[in-house]
């Protein structure tokens, strides 16, 4: 994890591809309508073949109603038939007037399949789409799908698939819900549309961890595979020392909660950072997921410090621009810093970087705005693309020269950046707090699908696994 004052940043990606294994589909009810709401779904294929390398279904979504719609309450399903029992998929984005990085597709099973469709891809919005007022539409959605193996796959016996449909039309056999009610379109019979897509990839290695620990220095800590750091260096204030024994384990309504306590009394010898890595640099694609408690105030003391809560994944730093350097983080600023002077969440996709002269090389996207509280992280990493969700929605997506070249350690810590945001010597303390870390290797999980794991390791009594092989 690297920092400096002037960050070069990037541009986030146009360009969304995401794979999703999927099992069971579900079938829709007749449309329903509430006052003053409507969508319709315009479809045309730009692959008429009975077979193809890659289906591609293109929309127009229109607001049909009296009021206007936020794209991030839509969601629209395009209904299929897998190749094979096994098979899995990948979505990707072409081109939309609303901007691919806006446009999300994961995919799902139905609970009751039919001879047509058993899966289905579903459609959505950031709110980074916008809204649609009254009689306007999306324009243009070049959207496809293909099969993670890049073997061809047949349409024709696919329910949404449309072999004629060459020009926009309005489409039936694809289904549009805002805010969980169906407004267009009929499902296979006996599917619930408004059903989320829940089912996870088939069990892979994993990494889960519910922070269920007595102290920094319980033996489990080491014996899971986690340091707390005690050694100096950055990054963060100069003089600032590591403090083990600020990284501490509390239960609280029966939830076992990891808490790492940062302070300063304005001065580097009083400054105390907390960090905790896994031991192991043996993470590369697939899924990291963390539920993060960011603070905006100090729990004592004045507010103002130039601090950084963060959620990672790294390796080092051979020589100064090596290319085979990664890092990918999730970094709040609760009061600003590095030029900024709010409020500022960053998601960071780095290739390289030199300390001195300061050169950097990274993809950004940012959120200025506060995110204090509880928020679901998620980072998933494939052969195309670095996806950013929080609180189930895409954040960013960051293009594919930013992949790992080699495997990393997971993360967490809170440090100052500097002492210029408040310059009290009246001592202050801050707390970043994590429920749960997830890492599932070579597969990309929806942030639903990530919620239905956890779900599942509480639901068992598991409050530690490590499958995930040593590199």
């Amino acid at each position: 994890m690297r920092f400096a004052q002037n960050r070069l940043r990037a541009p986030a990606s146009a360009a969304v591809a995401v794979a999703i294994g999927a099992a069971a589909l579900t079938a829709l009810p007749a449309t329903a309508s509430a006052a003053g709401d409507g969508l319709s779904v315009q479809y045309r294929t730009s692959a008429t073949g009975a077979t193809a390398d890659q289906s591609e279904p293109w929309f127009k979504v229109k607001n049909t109603g009296s009021t206007t719609v936020q794209l991030a309450n839509v969601r629209i399903r395009y209904y299929f038939k897998a190749d094979s029992a096994g098979a899995s998929y990948r979505f990707a984005c072409s081109w939309a007037v609303k901007g691919c990085a806006n446009v999300t597709g994961p995919f799902g099973t139905l609970a009751n399949p039919t001879g047509t469709a058993d899966r289905y891809l579903e459609i959505g919005f950031t709110s980074g789409a916008g809204t649609l007022a009254p009689g306007a539409d999306t324009g243009d959605m070049q959207l496809r799908f293909y099969q993670s193996t890049w073997q061809s796959l047949n349409q024709s016996d696919d329910y949404s698939f449309g072999a004629s449909q060459t020009s926009y039309a309005d489409w039936s056999k694809v289904t549009a819900q805002l805010s969980g009610t169906t407004l267009w379109g009929q499902a296979p019979a006996g599917n619930d549309p408004t059903n989320p897509p829940t089912d996870p990839p088939a069990t892979g290695a994993t990494l889960f961890d519910d922070f269920n620990y007595s102290a920094y220095n319980d033996p489990k800590v080491s014996a899971h595979g986690w340091s707390v750091r005690s050694t100096s260096g950055g990054p963060g204030v100069s003089g600032a020392t590591w403090a083990p024994d600020k990284v501490t384990f509390a239960t609280t309504s029966g939830n076992s909660l990891m808490n790492l306590e940062s302070s300063t009394s304005g001065s580097g010898e009083s400054t105390k950072q907390t960090e905790i890595v896994t031991n192991a640099r043996k993470f590369k694609n697939g899924t990291y997921a963390a539920r993060v408690k960011f603070n905006d105030a100090p729990k004592y003391g004045p507010d103002g410090d130039h601090l950084v809560q963060t959620f990672f994944t790294i390796n080092d730093l051979t020589a100064p621009m090596a290319d085979d350097y990664s890092e990918y983080d999730f970094e709040y600023l609760p009061n600003g810093g590095w030029g900024e002077t709010s409020d500022i969440l960053y998601t960071t996709s780095w290739e390289t970087y030199q300390a001195d002269p300061w050169v950097a090389v990274n993809q950004h996207t940012e959120g200025r705005q506060s995110y204090n509280g509880w928020h679901d992280l998620v980072l998933t990493i494939d052969n195309s693309s670095i996806k950013y969700y929080i609180d189930g929605q895409l954040f960013g997506t960051h293009d594919s020269a930013y992949l790992p070249e080699r495997p990393m350690s997971i993360n967490f810590n809170q440090w100052l950046i500097d002492l210029a945001g408040q310059t009290s010597t009246t001592a202050r303390a801050y707390d970043e707090q994590v429920d749960y870390v997830l890492h599932v290797k070579d597969q990309v999980l929806t942030p639903v699908q990530v919620a239905a794991k956890v779900t599942a390791y509480r639901g068992a009594g598991t409050t530690f696994e490590d499958t995930v092989p040593s590199i």
